[in-house]
């Protein structure tokens, strides 16, 4: 008789129990904990002792895996359910950080502290927080549909608690100063002239790159100096902008400008492609074709920025900069949510508070001199000022 507790693959942190008896053998696969492989092997050997195994049906099917329900989710659910930009980070982030620790798992095995445990350990490796918790969605979209089929009873991904501390969603931004995106806008007029419409828009409405590059002449009116934003390009495709609905961004007088003059270059441009008429997209390359955002990232942008000698920032943080100057000048935040698309003024709040008036030093060095407007003292407290008064 022999029951032996082994890892397989080895030293893969993943337990199985060998059985072999009375020329039978079997295993049971037991997951990452060695102090359980070690429990269920002394109760076979127990039962084992007293006749009791049933080899037939320990041979029953074998536990389904993460993996197993991880290539369902991303084949089925997350098309039909998601954007096309998103199924793909999804998949990214699956293949990079999640399935070389969750995919061999038993779903069973998963526990809620497993995966917060999991999460909290790429908040160490310094993983931005919108990372993280796309790494969260992902898992619990895989739970999720393991949970619908029964083959769990609860989803340990949901309601785990504080995982981010207070104030992370606006840990992940870097906006410029006023002064450095004058510097920047400037050193871009000098040296990448053809791309400064492209940097003045970004910065003036705060319309995500994406965005941008998907605008065309006709979602501009320059007559109500506003662009009516309707779709995105992500990584090449065409999709709705990230909430899903389109909005309308003002333009300021210097965008419109700016604006009316690239148009000018750009009929020119398309007589020259043989187009007989402006390209269709606001912002086009050689080819006439909408600009690429990758490409334009690293040929001009990360360019423009050692040009000008700024530190280096994404250029999703030209739309942080957006909002953070307005809402530094004390802007109506309402307005700022509503340009930016955000789906709740609540969002804006969580993510810019930082820079909310209350910067407005003038309103605190006014408490310097309260006894220019010292505010009477309550009725009831003169009362009693009065009452001590007579008593004395």
């Amino acid at each position: 008789m022999g029951v032996q507790v082994r890892q397989k693959p080895a030293d893969s942190g993943i337990y199985w129990v060998f059985i072999h008896h009375d020329g039978r053998r079997t295993s049971k696969r037991i997951g990452t904990s060695e102090d359980k492989a070690n429990e269920v092997a002394e109760n076979i050997r127990a039962k084992l002792v007293l006749g009791q195994y049933n080899f037939d049906k320990a041979k029953k099917q074998p536990q389904k895996t993460f993996g197993q329900y991880a290539k369902t989710w991303l084949e089925n659910t997350v098309p039909a359910t998601c954007k096309e930009s998103t199924a793909d980070d999804y998949k990214n982030i699956m293949e990079t950080h999640i399935k070389p620790v969750f995919e061999d798992m038993n779903l069973q095995d998963i526990t809620r502290g497993r995966v917060k445990d999991f999460l909290l350990s790429k908040i160490n490796e310094g993983k931005a927080p919108s990372t993280v918790k796309h790494m969260k969605s992902v898992i619990s979209g895989v739970l999720s549909k393991a949970l619908d089929d029964e083959v769990i009873k609860h989803n340990p991904a949901r309601d785990l608690g504080r995982i981010f501390k207070n104030g992370d969603k606006a840990a992940d931004i870097n906006p410029l100063s006023a002064d450095e995106l004058n510097t920047l806008l400037k050193k871009v007029e000098e040296k990448y002239a053809a791309h400064y419409p492209l940097f003045l828009l970004l910065a003036r409405t705060g319309v995500r790159i994406g965005e941008a590059v998907a605008l065309k002449w006709k979602d501009i009116d320059f007559n109500g100096r506003f662009i009516e934003v309707r779709r995105a390009i992500v990584r090449g495709r065409k999709s709705t902008p990230k909430s899903g609905k389109g909005r309308r961004v003002d333009m300021s007088k210097q965008l419109v400008t700016v604006l009316k003059k690239h148009r000018k270059a750009a009929k020119a441009k398309g007589l020259e492609l043989g187009l007989g008429e402006e390209p269709e997209h606001v912002f086009t390359n050689r080819a006439g074709n909408p600009v690429d955002s990758n490409v334009w990232r690293r040929r001009v942008f990360n360019k423009a920025l050692e040009k000008a000698e700024i530190r280096q920032i994404r250029i999703h943080d030209l739309r942080h900069t957006y909002a953070t100057l307005r809402i530094a000048k004390g802007d109506n935040i309402a307005d700022v949510s509503n340009q930016l698309g955000h789906y709740s003024v609540k969002l804006t709040l969580d993510i810019y508070y930082h820079w909310i008036p209350g910067k407005n030093k003038a309103e605190v060095d006014g408490l310097d001199d309260l006894h220019l407007n010292a505010p009477q003292a309550h009725p009831e407290a003169q009362e009693t000022k009065k009452e001590a008064s007579n008593v004395g």
